[in-house]
């Protein structure tokens, strides 16, 4: 799914918008028991509680793709009677009007969700026409080409408020705040199927994670039968040893420039044309090959790579690169240059040692006091 088809769906969480038909729910205490259960039509709830729940499922497709928000498809194996995905479809099929198939999903969830704490499992079930589009790309809403039909689930903590005096505006006086337990925005999520190119893909579904760098992979992996995702931090640190192992001493600030110049170049380019870029095995190395590394140095990439990542992996750009600057660090000193003037920079041999030279242009800052350079004759 791409930012748009995310936006899409959001954009359904308002009063005026709202087709979701049942909300389930499941509140769960921090010994994985089921103190609670709800079920009941979305729109038979009153005004602001219905408010409280669309900030709740806004927040759930938020964040960037690729960190946040990733698409997972299912293997082969899951489609299959008795699979994840089969259960999955049975479950958006049933409208959530059947008890025992919510309860055995719910239950899926708390034996493979691992929380310290409680938490609220939210479960809506909604059917959107899909608006049709001009060949100008303007929405026709009276005029609908599809029908997405979606099961999303929420995964809530629920913890208590803090201590505090609130104000009594009955007898005017300030008395300690009673203590209640507060739903808080969202930890995971699950909308399934996945959105793609504004129809309903059931062999793939979209996955959230508040924290980019923990994204529950014994869940992803047991109640999902997904391939756990490489995280942010994992991605950048996966193409940053394939560098190394790959150049080895080949590896020089003039090559370093170049990647960086290729990823910002075809990152651009690909937000232009509403895409996401990702880079499998052999797109890694077309890329270092693109920014100048000799052809030689290849002959064990297959072994380098398989030896740090599954073959079948991709790392996003926007995780392995940064666009807004460009760093050069030393055990001593850092230096951040605009990744537009990584021009301003080079190494050189000076006096027997080798010196990363930056060339000063325009005025020139020292712990915020402009300064004047120093010349020499």
């Amino acid at each position: 799914m791409n930012k748009k088809e995310i936006s899409e769906i959001k954009k359904q969480f308002t009063e005026s918008r709202c087709s979701i038909s049942k909300i389930c729910g499941c509140y769960v205490d921090s010994e994985k028991k089921i103190k609670t259960t709800f079920s009941q039509p979305f729109l038979t709830l009153d005004t602001e509680e219905m408010f409280k729940y669309f900030e709740l499922l806004r927040k759930s497709l938020s964040g960037t793709i690729g960190k946040n928000l990733t698409t997972l498809d299912f293997p082969t194996e899951s489609e299959s009677s008795g699979g994840t995905q089969e259960f999955l479809l049975r479950l958006r099929n049933s409208g959530l009007n059947d008890e025992d198939l919510t309860q055995e999903y719910f239950e899926r969830i708390i034996s493979s969700y691992d929380y310290v704490g409680n938490y609220l499992i939210l479960l809506i079930h909604d059917t959107y026409d899909v608006p049709g589009k001009t060949t100008d790309g303007l929405m026709m809403e009276d005029a609908s080409d599809s029908v997405y039909e979606y099961i999303l689930t929420v995964i809530c903590p629920v913890n208590l408020s803090k201590p505090g005096l609130s104000y009594d505006a009955v007898d005017n006086i300030f008395v300690n705040r009673i203590r209640d337990w507060v739903v808080e925005m969202p930890e995971s999520a699950i909308l399934f199927p996945s959105f793609d190119d504004r129809m309903a893909n059931i062999h793939s579904l979209l996955y959230y994670s508040k924290d980019s760098n923990d994204m529950h992979d014994a869940f992803i992996e047991e109640i999902l039968n997904c391939p756990v995702p490489m995280t942010q931090a994992s991605q950048k640190q996966t193409f940053n040893t394939i560098i190394e192992e790959t150049i080895g001493d080949s590896c020089d600030l003039e090559l370093m420039k170049s990647i960086h110049d290729h990823l910002t170049q075809m990152n651009e380019e690909s937000k232009e044309q509403n895409e996401i870029l990702t880079f499998d095995k052999e797109e890694i190395k077309q890329l270092l090959i693109d920014s100048g590394a000799e052809d030689g140095l290849f002959e064990m990439y297959d072994q380098t790579f398989e030896a740090i990542a599954d073959p079948k992996s991709v790392v996003y750009a926007s995780n392995i690169t940064n666009a807004r600057s460009f760093q050069v660090k030393t055990p001593s000193v850092v230096v951040k240059v605009d990744p537009m003037r990584t021009d301003l920079i080079e190494t050189r041999i000076i006096d027997g040692r080798e010196c990363l030279v930056i060339a000063l242009d325009g005025d020139v800052e020292v712990n915020g006091v402009t300064i004047s350079p120093s010349s020499t004759e």
